[in-house]
Parts: structure tokens; sequence; C-alpha cells
């Protein structure tokens, strides 16, 4: 059942209509941690000291950094927490949803084992002018695993957020097929084609709420605890690009994307999927790392160049030569939701500021990068311990320096 938020934003209003190598080593070994069980570390949290504390979880939006949910739940189970609520959108809403219905470990073994052709194979590419991408292939593999699970059926309170595109509302989805909701939720607009369920347009929550805390306050959680993927950038956090390219998938990949473009009928559509697959490497470096540096060497040029002041003409308008910075439209596009992202997730953590934040940093990799998931799930893990250890320490409230 979807239900929309009022017009502060505090709760839902009543509902309108139902529808029936040694680090990465370690994160392959999937744990089985589910909202079913979730095993505590005894180590830190010896059986009979104390009871376990709750946690209200809120899981951000980002493509696929998400993964470094998976991580992070991870090392909250293994500290003894107790995950009473998720709320997420996109990719967040995915992973908490697979939490809830206890299929965490039959999906973070999927995703591992997911190579970059692999990830391609499965976009199920389509040439509308909505999507480039209809997402049945992926989405029936999510479908198989979630089965006929309900939201009011999980054995924790679960809202998974989308955004209404004809009543520029955010939509809270806490009850009806989990599948539905987190397919709504996952639909980046230009990217995946939107869900129209019960009159409405529906795709990625993110556009409006990135970071969707409020639905995990009426939980009454010991901690709210968020994890933004917007967080600020960390080059020692990249994971480059080249490792992830293997010799073996070159050819595959090489005819994919030619019988692809031979069908390719709209250039976006093209660039997209240019983008999606690109084997390029680029020395870890983002699209908005690419342009700084582009305009700064533009800049030095124009300080130390010997054209004089006094010849400045229309033809001295800066220009960029976008293909050769390996920058396309998909590329633009991916950059301007990020901004628009990080000012919502700033605006969201101002008002509602959870008792932890936990952040990962947005240029950990690119936001379709879905096949470098032990990674980003080991730094999920890692994000989230040096989180809990300073929290633990210090009972600090996350504030704006949070890790």
């Amino acid at each position: 059942m979807a239900k929309e938020p009022d017009t502060n934003g505090d709760a839902p209003d009543k509902p309108d209509s139902e529808s029936p190598q040694d680090n990465i080593s370690k994160v392959l070994q999937s744990s089985d941690v589910s909202a079913a069980e979730a095993p505590a570390d005894t180590r830190k949290h010896p059986a009979g000291t104390k009871r376990k504390q709750t946690v209200a979880l809120t899981l951000g939006s980002g493509g696929a950094r998400g993964y470094a949910h998976i991580g992070a739940i991870e090392i909250l189970a293994e500290r003894g927490y107790e995950i009473v609520a998720i709320s997420g959108c996109s990719m967040g809403a995915l992973i908490g949803g697979m939490y809830a219905a206890g299929k965490m470990k039959d999906y973070k073994d999927w995703v591992t084992g997911l190579g970059q052709f692999d990830v391609l194979k499965l976009l199920d590419v389509t040439f509308s002018s909505v999507g480039a991408i209809r997402g049945e292939k992926i989405f029936s593999v999510v479908r198989d695993m979630l089965g006929d699970t309900r939201i009011e059926d999980l054995p924790l309170a679960y809202t998974a957020v989308a955004t209404d595109l004809l009543a520029h509302k955010e939509v809270w989805f806490q009850e009806g097929p989990l599948d539905q909701a987190i397919r709504a939720s996952v639909a980046i607009p230009s990217v995946v084609t939107p869900l129209v369920l019960n009159g409405r347009v529906l795709v990625d929550g993110a556009l409006l709420n990135p970071l969707p805390i409020i639905p995990t306050i009426s939980a009454h959680a010991d901690l709210i605890v968020a994890v933004n993927l917007s967080g600020e950038d960390d080059r020692r956090q990249r994971i480059p690009d080249a490792a992830f390219v293997h010799d073996q998938d070159a050819s595959d990949m090489e005819e994919w994307v030619d019988a692809i473009r031979d069908k390719a009928s709209r250039w976006f559509d093209w660039d997209t999927i240019k983008s999606l697959g690109s084997r390029k490497a680029d020395n870890g470096e983002s699209a908005e790392e690419k342009l700084s540096k582009e305009l700064h060497k533009k800049e030095n040029h124009k300080h130390h160049g010997k054209k004089p002041a006094e010849k400045k003409n229309q033809e001295d308008h800066e220009t960029i030569d976008w293909d050769k910075l390996g920058i396309g439209k998909f590329d633009v596009m991916n950059l301007t939701i990020e901004t628009m992202q990080s000012a919502l997730v700033q605006y969201k953590i101002a008002g509602y500021p959870p008792d932890l934040l936990v952040n990962v940093p947005k240029n950990a990799c690119r936001t379709y990068d879905y096949h470098k998931a032990p990674e980003l799930i080991q730094l999920g893990r890692e994000r989230m311990t040096a989180a809990l250890d300073r929290f633990e320490a210090n009972r600090s409230s996350s504030g704006p320096l949070a890790i």
C-alpha cells in the first residue's frame, strides 16, 4: 500500500489505494544476516550483560554504492544491535527489503558473483524515450528471491520511498507486495523505466528524499542510524575502475556492445549504454574530477597563455572536448542528480539529525558500477565499524563530522 506524507513531511496520510584482497576475501564469505536472526558479537557484547540496543535504520540512495549498506548492516548485527525498523529509497530500499525478508545472504551471494559483463547482460535494454533499461531481467531475480512477501508481514517496520511524478510528492510504501515497492523506488529517471501503479507514475524516491529518516522516527528505537551514500569525496576510498576489467570478458562485451549499437535508434540511449559498459581505464577519476582538472588546466592556460587579453571576442568562450574527457550525456545527467541529492541530504539531516550518521564517499565508485559489490560491501563494513567505534567510545552525536 502506498502512502503520501503530508505537506510538512511528518507523517503519511491515509492510504488512497492498495495493490494486491585480504579484506575482499572476507567479504566473499557471505554471512547469513537477516531480520529474523541477527547474531551478536559475543566478544563485544557478552550474553546476559545487557539487552540489545534497538536501531531504526535509514539507507540512502546512491546506485552501486548501495552495496555498502550490506556491509553496514552486517556490522550492526555482529555488534549486537537489533534493527527494528528500516526505511530506504532506491538501492537503500532494495537492500533493506532483502534484509527484512531474510534474503540478504541469497542476494549478497548473487551480486558478489557478478562481473561487469554479467551486469550488462542483465540490463534488459530498451530504446524507449522514458528509460534505457526496463529492468525486468534484474527484477525477475529479485522477485524470485522475495516471492510473495508482503511488507506488512515482515518482522520489522519497513518503508520504501518513491516519487510520484504527477503529484510531485514522495510516496511511502508500508504495505503491499515488497518487490513492487522496491521496483517503484529504484526507477532512476531516464535510466530505468518508471512504474505505473494505481494511477501514479512512480520513480526513484531520491528525487525528493535521498535519505528518508522521517519514517523511522515512529519506531521509537534506542538509536536512529542513517547511512548516507552522498558523503564528501575521499580519494583513499576510490575503487579503481581498471581493477575490475577481466580479459576473458573483453570479446564478449565488445560483441554485446556492437549488437546494442546496431539496434540503437536514439542517441541518448546509446550514450547511456556506452557509459554503463565502459571498460576504458581512467585512473580512477570520476566525471566531476575530470571536469575539475580540465577547468583548472584551462585556467592556468588563460593566465600564462600568449593570447592578449584585449583580443577577447566571442571565440574566446571556453569549450570542453567532452569526448576526449570520456564524459557523455549520461555522466552529466548523473552528476546533476548527485548534486541535487547531496543538497537534499543536508536538508534532511539538518531537519531530523540521526543519532549516528555513517557517510560513504560519493566518489567511492561510479553510480552504475554494479560489478564492484565485494569491494563496496567491505567499504560499508569499514565505515560502519569506524562510526560505531567512535560512537560507543564517546556517545557523541553524529554531527557534520560523522564518519
